[in-house]
């Protein structure tokens, strides 16, 4: 009885939510190199110029069936599993799954333009975090749907089903989002390569987690 009231007054871990594409992995660099591989002779949009979540969409601006190029860009095999590293995600993700009540997962979209998509993803996370990571890898259309206490996330505007989600969005930077204005009650994580800045954001999320009940 008295463990089971100690528990019952015990904070449960925090649980952390952390995107790949864009976040632990550079989709947008990976994304300009293919593509202007594939099509050395297009207009192309320079890391720096980006704006929209969405790349395809901003080539389709510029000449409708640029759009079409892009996709196919994407739609290759080994696009997902050949993006880089995004700087100082891995050390990251895997100091915050070490400290004490922090659980953390990989939670990402898929494609329905790529077959290859999800298992390359499953390869991803294996060759750059390890086997065991693979059982925290989350693959979902609707990332409302899924329970959390944070989402580390590159997108600006999560929709889905749940309007009152479980989880508070952290607005990674990238080139796409910079000019984006962050609204008062999301937060915006620049890089990884500031640990200050990520472990405040971690550490004062866990002082707020409710006791078990």
């Amino acid at each position: 009885m008295l463990s089971y009231s100690r528990r019952m007054w015990e904070p449960r871990s925090l649980r952390v939510l952390v995107d790949l594409d864009g976040v632990l992995a550079d989709f947008e660099d990976q994304f300009l190199n293919k593509y202007r591989e594939a099509f050395p002779n297009e207009e192309f949009v320079k890391l720096e110029d980006r704006k929209g979540f969405y790349v395809s969409d901003q080539y389709e601006n510029i000449r409708p069936d640029l759009k079409t190029k892009a996709m196919e860009v994407i739609s290759r095999q080994g696009f997902f599993l050949g993006m880089a590293t995004i700087s100082g995600s891995i050390h990251a993700v895997k100091e915050i799954a070490s400290m004490d009540k922090v659980e953390v997962y990989i939670c990402s979209s898929v494609t329905g333009t790529n077959r290859h998509c999800a298992g390359e993803k499953y390869a991803w996370v294996e060759k750059h975090l390890g086997k065991s990571w693979t059982d925290r890898l989350i693959l979902t259309k609707d990332k409302t749907i899924v329970s959390g206490d944070l989402l580390i996330d590159d997108k600006p505007k999560i929709k889905g089903i749940v309007k009152n989600r479980s989880w508070k969005q952290i607005l990674f930077t990238a080139c796409h989002n910079r000019t984006f204005r962050t609204p008062p009650d999301v937060i915006r994580l620049d890089s990884w390569t500031d640990e200050t800045a990520w472990r405040s954001i971690i550490e004062n999320a866990r002082k707020n987690i409710p006791c078990w009940n």
